[in-house]
C-alpha cells in the first residue's frame, strides 16, 4: 500500500506508515533498534509511545538550500533501486546505470520544485515532534552541511549511548 503512495511521489499516510511500522516493531520486541525518518508527526510519535520508551532522538539541521540541492540531484535506476547522487555517487556514464547500463531516472518528487515543497511540509509536521522529544530530553540536534563534519559528532553520540547497553548484555 505504501509503494502505490510512493510511486505516484506522494507521501505515505500516517494510518499506512504508522500501521506498517508499528507492526514491524511488535515484531521486534525485546531488540534494540533505530529508526531513520520515522516518527515524522506527532501521530506517528503517539503511536510509537504506545510500545515502546524512546531514549535517543537525533535532529540533523540542514540547511533548506542545502536539502534541495542535494534532493534534486538524485536520480534512480528503477528496476534494482540503486541511486545515485550527481554530486558524491555520480554514476560512471551521466543518465546510465553503472551496473547494468540502462538509464537512470529522476523521480518527479526528486525534481527542485517537489523537493522544495516537500521540505517545507515536512518541516511543519515535523516541528512538533522536535519539540516533544526535546521536552523529554532525549533530543541531540546537530548541524551543518558535509556528512563527514556532522557525522562524528553522532558516532560519539551513539557510541556513548550503546556502549552501555552491550556491556550490561554481556553479563
Amino acid at each position: 500500500m505504501a509503494k502505490q503512495y510512493i510511486e505516484k511521489g506522494l507521501l505515505v499516510p500516517d494510518h499506512v506508515i504508522t500501521r506498517l511500522m508499528m507492526s514491524e516493531l511488535e515484531n521486534r520486541r525485546g531488540q534494540h533498534w533505530l529508526l531513520d525518518g520515522f516518527p515524522r508527526t506527532l501521530g506517528q510519535a503517539e503511536a510509537l509511545d504506545k510500545i515502546c520508551e524512546v531514549d535517543l532522538v537525533v535532529s540533523l539541521n540542514i540547511p533548506f538550500e542545502t536539502l534541495k540541492d542535494r534532493l534534486s540531484r538524485r536520480w534512480i535506476h528503477p528496476p534494482s533501486g540503486r541511486v545515485y547522487n550527481l554530486d558524491f555517487n555520480p554514476p560512471h556514464v551521466h543518465g546510465i546505470d553503472d551496473v547494468t547500463g540502462e538509464p537512470l531516472v529522476q523521480q518527479e518528487d526528486d525534481k527542485p520544485e517537489a523537493v522544495a515543497a516537500r521540505l517545507r511540509r515536512y518541516k511543519d509536521v515535523a516541528k512538533p515532534v522536535i519539540e516533544l522529544y526535546k521536552s523529554r530530553g532525549v533530543l541531540h540536534q546537530f548541524s551543518g552541511t558535509e556528512t563527514n563534519k556532522i557525522w562524528p559528532y553522532v558516532y560519539t553520540l551513539f557510541s556513548n549511548k550503546i556502549t552501555p547497553i552491550q556491556s550490561k548484555e554481556a553479563y
